[in-house]
C-alpha cells in the first residue's frame, strides 16, 4: 500500500497508568513519569493516557489530571487523552479542563475523543446518571467543541474560559466503522484502537480516508494506530513478559478483572481453548517479541495499513523491562 519505511512515521505512547499486583494507583503514576520522561529523551511524539472506570489494573480514570501531571513534568512531548469518553462529561466542562492545560503548557495538549463509556454498564450509569443516550449526541458534542475553543464564539452568551481561542488538537477515536465515518466528515485525525479492536480496522481506515473532508485544522487524511508492544532482548523473554497481558486480557473475557499479574511461563492453567481463541483474537495487532522479528512485523503492518503514526501500549508487570520496551521499540524507528 505505502512504501514508507518505519523511519518516516511518527511513534507514541499509550498509558492505562496499569496498576500491577502487590503496587498501587500511586506506584503506578510514579511509573508512568519516568516512563514519560524517557520517552520524551527517545523521539516520542506523544504521551497519551486513556480513560476507564471501575477497572482494578487501570488507574486513569481521572484523565485531565494526570495529563497535567505528565506535562508539568516533561519539557517537549506532546500529552494528551487517548481519550476522553466525551458522553461521561458536558463539552463546556472538557473545554475548560483542556483549555486550562493548554494554557498551562501551549502547543503540547492534545484532545482525543471518543464515545464509549470506557466502563461497565453499571459505571457508566453511576456517570451518566439519567443522561444515558450521551452517546447518540456524540457528533453535535463534538462540534460544540469546536466552537468552544473558537475565536469567533467570544461574543456567545455560552464561552469556555480558558479554551476559548486556543490551538487544542481534536482527534476522533474509534474502533469502529460509525467512527470513521465520523472523523472523515469532520476532517479530523483518526485513532482507532486496535490494540483491543483489531476486526474493523483495515475497513474503517479506508473509509476514513475515501471519505475525508479537508478542515481547518487538517487538509489530508492522517491515521494513528495502537498496538500491543511487548520488546525484549529475545524473542522467548518477550513472549513471558507478555503472558501478563495475555492474563489481563482473560480477564476481560470472564469477567474476573483483577491488577496486572506478573509474567508465567506456562499459560495452560490460566486459560482453556475458547479463552485463548478470544485473547488471540483480541490480541491481532500485538508485536511481542526481540528487535529483528518486531521490526519484520511492524514493516509489514505499515505496509498493509499506511498509517502516520504507530502508537504503543504495553502492559509488563517488571517497570525496568517496560522501560527497556519502550527504548528498544524506540530503535526501530531511528
Amino acid at each position: 500500500m505505502n512504501n514508507r519505511s518505519l523511519s518516516q512515521v511518527k511513534y507514541s505512547i499509550l498509558d492505562l497508568a496499569t496498576v500491577t499486583e502487590g503496587h498501587t494507583a500511586a506506584d503506578s503514576f510514579h511509573s508512568s513519569l519516568l516512563l514519560a520522561k524517557q520517552a520524551e529523551t527517545l523521539g516520542y511524539s506523544r504521551y497519551w493516557f486513556a480513560e476507564h472506570h471501575n477497572m482494578a489494573s487501570v488507574a486513569s480514570s481521572a484523565t485531565s489530571l494526570l495529563i497535567g501531571y505528565i506535562a508539568g513534568n516533561t519539557q517537549t512531548i506532546r500529552v494528551g487523552s487517548g481519550g476522553i469518553m466525551l458522553p461521561n462529561h458536558a463539552p463546556l466542562i472538557v473545554a475548560e479542563q483542556f483549555g486550562t492545560l493548554a494554557s498551562l503548557y501551549p502547543g503540547r495538549i492534545d484532545l482525543g475523543l471518543g464515545r464509549a463509556p470506557g466502563s461497565d454498564q453499571l459505571t457508566s450509569r453511576a456517570i451518566r446518571g439519567l443522561n444515558m443516550q450521551a452517546a447518540y449526541h456524540f457528533p453535535d458534542d463534538v462540534q460544540q467543541l469546536q466552537t468552544f475553543f473558537s475565536a469567533s464564539n467570544s461574543h456567545a452568551a455560552l464561552r469556555a474560559i480558558p479554551g476559548e481561542g486556543l490551538d487544542i488538537p481534536i482527534w476522533i477515536l474509534g474502533s469502529s466503522t460509525d467512527s470513521a465515518r465520523l472523523a472523515a466528515k469532520m476532517g479530523l485525525p483518526y485513532a482507532f484502537a486496535s490494540h483491543f479492536a483489531p476486526a474493523e480496522f483495515m475497513r474503517a481506515i479506508k473509509i476514513y480516508r475515501d471519505n475525508f473532508q479537508p478542515s481547518a485544522q487538517l487538509k489530508v487524511p492522517y491515521v494513528l494506530a495502537c498496538v500491543n508492544v511487548v520488546m525484549a532482548d529475545t524473542d522467548a523473554e518477550a513472549l513471558r513478559l507478555a503472558t501478563s497481558q495475555q492474563q489481563m486480557f482473560a480477564g476481560i473475557v470472564t469477567g474476573q478483572r483483577q491488577p496486572l499479574q506478573p509474567p508465567v511461563n506456562d499459560m495452560s492453567s490460566i486459560w482453556n481453548d475458547m479463552i485463548e481463541a478470544s485473547v488471540n483474537q483480541m490480541l491481532q495487532y500485538a508485536f511481542f517479541g526481540g528487535v529483528d522479528s518486531v521490526r519484520k512485523k511492524l514493516e509489514a503492518f505499515l505496509a498493509a495499513s499506511g498509517v502516520d503514526e504507530i502508537m504503543a501500549t504495553s502492559y509488563i508487570y517488571d517497570q525496568e523491562a517496560r522501560r527497556y520496551s519502550c527504548q528498544l521499540f524506540a530503535g526501530l524507528f531511528q
